[in-house]
């Protein structure tokens, strides 16, 4: 018995060498949970592009939205472990839902393989050019003048946008409504209309608008001024420990061979540190961190444990 075991984990161990060897044998498809047009979506296409190319197997990008993307989260956690579907995660998926949803239909830990940290993006404040605030104090006076006066745009529910007005509404003791879309391109388009008031948003989707003077950018909402805009003050100059960065990422069903998970890993690194890239996602905002697939998952381990208690203390709720 114990001599059949041995030659069955040696024959176990050798098909998956050959497995991770000749994958993909077939099309992969990459399951984003956001709306075309954000930055995950933009990115995890370029990446895909970039796969296709090499490996010479179409790899095709699926948009399933919906419930701060814990649909297109679940459908990915369900999928088979075989490396022919991946995912895109965000914080929100994997870091703040967990925490925002009384009930969730997969563990972020346990039902996913982490690939790679695709990127880290910096956030902006921006207004509709209507509002009358020019800095972060005066958007607090105003608001707390105007109690529900003001509107917030989010991507969603359980998106690092919808926590950082949670957060900005918990530490400035204001009182702006919430208005969810599916997806950040909906959001902002509202905004552009004067539909809402202001987002806290991802700086490669508002900084253009800013820049062309159609929003005003109030403050970058990470712990220091940004490379990218080092004009604008941080929203934490005024409300000293706020503090949020978006990220996304790659992720495959837990199970996935771990063969499969390293090559994902290498090409992903090669791509995102290449000079086109990091000099794009510098003008962008945003930035590359490499990470091994243990480094990625402990790095979401974290995460859910630091917003953790954010979420309580804002008293935000999805559902």
């Amino acid at each position: 018995m114990i001599r059949s075991a041995y030659w069955y984990v040696a024959v176990l161990l050798v098909s998956f060498s050959a497995w991770g060897q000749g994958y993909p044998a077939k099309p992969i498809k990459v399951i984003v949970p956001f709306p075309v047009g954000g930055v995950a979506d933009l990115y995890s296409r370029l990446v895909g592009n970039r796969l296709t190319e090499l490996w010479g197997q179409p790899v095709v990008v699926e948009n399933r939205t919906g419930a701060g993307g814990n649909i297109g989260a679940d459908l990915v956690a369900k999928s088979p472990p075989d490396g022919y579907t991946l995912g895109i995660g965000s914080i929100g998926t994997h870091a703040v839902n967990v925490s925002l949803f009384s009930k969730m239909p997969f563990d972020p830990v346990r039902d996913f393989a982490p690939v790679a940290l695709l990127l880290e993006a910096e956030g902006l404040l921006v207004l509709h050019p209507s509002v009358p605030a020019q800095n972060v104090p005066e958007l607090i006076a105003l608001a707390r003048a105007k109690p529900g006066g003001l509107t917030y745009a989010s991507a969603g529910a359980g998106t690092a946008s919808h926590l950082a007005g949670e957060l900005f509404k918990s530490m400035a003791k204001v009182d702006v409504l919430h208005v969810p879309y599916k997806g950040n391109v909906p959001a902002i388009t509202d905004l552009l209309a004067g539909q809402t008031s202001l987002i806290f948003a991802t700086m490669p989707t508002v900084l253009p608008h800013a820049k062309a003077g159609k929003l005003r950018a109030l403050a970058t909402i990470g712990s220091a001024r940004s490379k990218t805009v080092p004009e604008l003050p941080t929203v934490a100059e005024t409300l000293p420990g706020f503090d949020v960065t978006n990220w996304v990422g790659f992720f495959a069903p837990a199970g996935t061979p771990p063969e499969i998970i390293a090559r994902l890993n290498a090409e992903v690194h090669k791509f995102m540190q290449s000079k086109e890239i990091t000099a794009r996602l510098t003008a962008e905002g945003a930035r590359f961190i490499p990470m091994t697939p243990d480094q990625f998952g402990a790095f979401v381990k974290a995460e859910i444990a630091k917003w953790a208690p954010v979420v309580k203390a804002s008293g935000a709720r999805a559902d």
